[in-house]
């Protein structure tokens, strides 16, 4: 007894895209978690975003993953890529950086920025 519903019962390909659709979401529900339970601030926000950046492209470089989802990982990317570089607009993220303790001028160094960018900064 189906109930006639086994026309939309997943195929095995479906139920490995789901699992890797998990896999790939579980960033973003850390990412979510985290800023929800302390109190976040700009240098963490900036750092999470970077992490995710790499995240998403090391998943979209893994050929493990289905090429659907890759696709929508890149498209994604484009997304996140474009609300960090609106970052540039506002010196706001670049004084908390500095102001920082832990951070100060060590995440321009480590992001590769010229020296001058890192002196206006």
């Amino acid at each position: 007894r189906d109930a006639g519903l086994r026309a939309y019962e997943l195929s095995e390909r479906e139920w490995e895209i789901l699992k890797q659709l998990r896999d790939v979401l579980k960033i973003f529900k850390d990412a979510t978690l985290y800023f929800s339970r302390g109190t976040p601030n700009l240098p963490k926000v900036i750092h999470a975003i970077d992490h995710i950046d790499n995240t998403l492209t090391d998943q979209i470089r893994d050929d493990a993953y289905d090429s659907a989802l890759r696709s929508a990982l890149t498209m994604g990317k484009k997304v996140l890529n474009a609300y960090y570089s609106l970052s540039d607009l506002s010196a706001t993220y670049r004084i908390a950086l500095m102001l920082h303790p832990s951070y100060k001028d060590v995440y321009f160094k480590d992001a590769g920025w010229p020296s001058h960018w890192i002196k206006d900064a």
